[in-house]
């Protein structure tokens, strides 16, 4: 699974789009420098009933930002993406959705 579909199954779970949970863990401080992955996996998984694998595409985005490895980019394999930068505004916007 891409990285783009994790996202993509996190906003059809919860109904929000990444950027959304974003702002959302922003307003309740998670998204800090030193906030450990485990309080927002126990934020998604208590308000949203995220599980650990797209919680942790979510902590990525939390932690990181919308921006991934590009070793992945146009690749064959499980978890190839199209781009190294992900889309967070929902899948109905997203560009050749």
């Amino acid at each position: 699974m891409s990285f783009q579909a994790y996202l993509d199954a996190v906003e059809t779970k919860t109904g929000l789009t990444p950027r959304q949970l974003l702002e959302l863990a922003r307003e309740r401080g998670l998204a800090e420098p030193g906030v450990k992955a485990g309080a927002i996996l126990e934020w998604l998984k208590d308000d949203y009933g995220l599980g650990r694998g797209h919680g942790m595409a979510m902590v990525h985005v939390i932690q990181k930002g919308p921006r991934i490895d590009s070793k992945h980019v146009g690749t064959d394999g499980a978890h190839r993406d199209e781009s190294d930068e992900l889309w967070l505004d929902g899948k109905a916007t997203r560009p050749g959705a």
